[in-house]
């Protein structure tokens, strides 16, 4: 029996493929590899796409992270309120430019939690972190209020929500600056490492374009310490491609959804929702497993994940250690028990295989073991 795996990039290489080689070829043939019009025209088709006046290509969706802090100004001895349960990079991006992440519990939807997020806001707060979690717009209604009255910068994690709306509005156009990660994976893939960053206000694109290029606007004039962080002419056309084709990518992906809301019964799991005024293009469509009191909640959902390899079913768990609890940010000092919503999650998640190109008989495999998980 052949293997469902999680998540696959073949297939929707193959759906444009004709696209892909003959953008690729144009690439090669023009002998210009970094920083052309491939990045300019991308870059343009980009901020249009989201809805921003710019958008500036980076290396990859951390680089993004950490140089949109950079740009904004904030480090050492600055807080930036964050999420708990997101990826670790989306941390990273705060604490490579020495600012603290002050972390705030998820809601049912996966999101921050809006209504818990001006108790932790101090003095030192500088910037909320919105993460658009597995594809799902935040509260951004909320989240946009709280920031205009306290002051505060919006920095929009994009890296899972490409074309994802909150009341009408995309992803990566609410904030100061919007950090997209085009790694492979995502809806928006490329075929390598690849991010941007999305804003309205000229000075911050200008500065991520010197930061992006050793500092400098002017060759072999270094105004700041920079980095090495050009999104290549290459994954520029190939994103050019794909850019096109978004809308259908997000309707299959929404049709996938659907199929797995409509068929999976079993009561031991608990299935996603969005939340009102959101869309979701379900980068993820993540489960979590239900235990009976008292049972250990990572070692039934680590049954429910084998039960579904034996029969050939990958899954891959988004996130199984908070980044509160990770080695790296031990110093942080927030022990087990900090943030028991977020906890709770990282041992109860399990992403099902969702992908483009997933036909209707391997969707029904998935959902027919789901609900025969006992």
């Amino acid at each position: 029996m052949e293997k469902i795996m999680q998540g696959r990039m073949d297939r929707g290489f193959q759906r444009y493929q004709k696209e892909y080689e003959e953008k690729a070829l144009e690439v090669l043939r023009s002998g210009w590899y970094i920083l052309g019009k491939e990045v300019e025209n991308f870059e343009n088709e980009f901020a249009k796409y989201v809805g921003t006046d710019y958008s500036v290509g980076v290396a990859n969706g951390l680089d993004a992270l950490w140089l949109a802090f950079r740009v904004l100004g904030i480090g050492k001895g600055d807080e930036v309120i964050v999420q708990g349960n997101t990826y670790i990079a989306s941390v990273m991006g705060i604490t490579i430019n020495d600012a603290t992440p002050v972390f705030v519990e998820p809601n049912e939807y996966y999101q921050i939690d809006a209504d818990k997020i001006e108790e932790k806001i101090t003095d030192k707060t500088k910037a909320i972190l919105v993460v658009h979690l597995y594809g799902q717009a935040a509260e951004m209604d909320k989240i946009t209020a709280i920031c205009k009255k306290h002051n505060l910068k919006l920095v929009e994690d994009c890296a899972q929500s490409h074309g994802a709306c909150f009341n009408g509005k995309m992803t990566g156009s609410f904030g100061d600056i919007g950090c997209f990660s085009f790694y492979p994976s995502k809806n928006m893939g490329a075929f390598g490492d690849a991010g941007a960053i999305t804003t309205n206000d000229p000075e911050l694109a200008r500065l991520v374009k010197i930061y992006r290029n050793y500092g400098s606007e002017k060759r072999y004039y270094n105004m700041v310490v920079g980095a090495n962080s050009r999104l290549d002419e290459m994954q520029a056309g190939l994103l050019r491609v794909k850019l096109t084709h978004m809308e259908d990518i997000t309707k299959e992906r929404e049709q996938l959804a659907a199929v797995y809301d409509k068929g999976i019964n079993n009561p031991k799991v608990i299935k996603p929702l969005v939340a009102e005024g959101a869309t979701s293009v379900w980068h993820q469509y993540v489960l979590r497993v239900k235990i009976e009191s008292g049972e250990d909640k990572a070692a039934e959902r680590d049954r429910f994940k084998a039960y579904l390899e034996e029969n050939g079913i990958m899954t891959i768990i988004h996130y199984p250690i908070p980044p509160h609890r990770a080695q790296a940010y031990e110093y942080l000092n927030l022990p087990e028990g900090s943030f028991p919503i977020t906890e709770e999650y990282a041992k109860e998640v399990i992403s099902l295989p969702i992908y483009t190109g997933m036909t209707l008989e391997e969707q029904q495999r998935v959902i027919d073991c789901v609900n025969s998980f006992e």
